[in-house]
């Protein structure tokens, strides 16, 4: 991929913006153009070590602005898309559903339109759309993980928009021979992710000594995967994907929602040098949220052997390496605490 021009989208945002660290340092000789409309996920401080690189551009816009798009791929001419941007908390999505639709399927579509214009005499493409485990539905605890021949059964306003995206990105590989593959990922964490979801705001809860919400039992099932082996995952898709194809990546670090709360408590005691469980004191049980998914977990045996890749982060390494740096950068998710942010949490969860 060197000198490629590589239009990524929504890398102002948790994921992206890992992705982007990495690849702009890695690829001196490609462009990398960022559009993001810099929602409340959005956060430009994201990517300060980055936006004086002159291989980096950031552009503020919506991939639902059909002038902006149509204007960005006929300047820059990228022949690599990597589509993050999304509307991507579950909670949010049954709140108001229509904004999920709209950036995820309209915008995908938006992005597939003015690809497919310009790239009819391109050789070197591909469109890559990063999608989620949460397409597949649910598991019982019995069930074998999700393979990437599972059908899609989305139970979340969020989870059915991203499948849809995904529909629409096989119907224009199989209608138009678009160049496209698709990744679905487990759940990430790591340092830059909002204290809206739950490791992270498990993590500010207990720096600021405030309760820790947990929907019902606590007991749900999620498989954990750090976001700069994501990040790999995806470098590997670009250099070694087939199009066409759909590619399951995961942490194989399956963990029952309260007990990765209940060790992110415990590495705050020895922290805090204080008594052990004293953290685990502010774990508070709050009513489940509705159609709430009982188990995720990834079957990757698929991009073991064909892209020969394997997560490098244990969990309990990463989530030591996630408490540290929220630890060291206060002055990046403090001021995420207000306002809006303020509101939602006394919304949903009553605090």
């Amino acid at each position: 991929m060197s000198k490629s021009t590589i239009l990524v989208t929504g890398c102002c945002g948790f994921i992206g913006s890992a992705f982007l660290r990495r690849m702009v340092a890695q690829y001196p000789q490609s462009q990398f153009i960022n559009i993001d409309k810099l929602t409340y996920a959005g956060n430009l401080n994201n990517l300060k070590s980055i936006e004086a690189k002159k291989n980096y551009h950031f552009i503020h816009g919506d991939i639902l602005d059909r002038d902006k798009v149509e204007s960005i791929f006929q300047e820059y001419k990228p022949n690599i898309i990597v589509n993050f941007a999304a509307e991507s908390h579950v909670d949010r999505s049954i709140l108001d559903p229509t904004s999920f639709l709209e950036t995820n399927v309209l915008g995908t579509l938006m992005l597939l339109e003015n690809a497919k214009k310009i790239w009819q005499s391109f050789d070197d493409k591909r469109f890559i759309q990063i999608s989620t485990d949460e397409v597949y539905g649910s598991l019982s605890e019995t069930d074998p993980p999700f393979n990437e021949r599972n059908n899609l059964q989305p139970n979340s306003p969020y989870s059915a928009s991203k499948a849809s995206a995904d529909l629409l990105i096989r119907a224009y590989y199989e209608t138009y021979g678009f160049p496209a593959l698709i990744s679905r990922c487990s759940n990430n964490y790591g340092p830059y992710q909002h204290p809206e979801k739950l490791i992270s705001l498990a993590i500010v809860s207990l720096f600021l000594k405030k309760p820790i919400p947990v929907y019902g039992d606590g007991r749900q099932i999620r498989d954990w995967i750090y976001v700069d082996d994501h990040a790999d995952a995806i470098e590997c898709l670009i250099q070694n994907g087939e199009i066409g194809e759909v590619y399951n990546f995961g942490g194989e670090s399956e963990k029952r929602n309260i007990d990765v709360i209940q060790s992110i408590c415990d590495i705050f005691d020895r922290i805090r040098a204080q008594k052990e469980g004293e953290s685990r004191k502010l774990i508070i049980f709050v009513k489940d949220r509705p159609g709430h998914d009982k188990r995720y977990a990834m079957d990757i045996s698929y991009v073991k052997e064909e892209l020969n890749w394997n997560p490098s982060t244990s969990f309990e390494v990463g989530l030591n390496k996630t408490i540290d740096w929220y630890q060291k950068n206060e002055m990046w998710w403090v001021p995420l605490l207000q306002g809006e942010l303020k509101d939602y949490y006394k919304k949903q969860y009553h605090l």
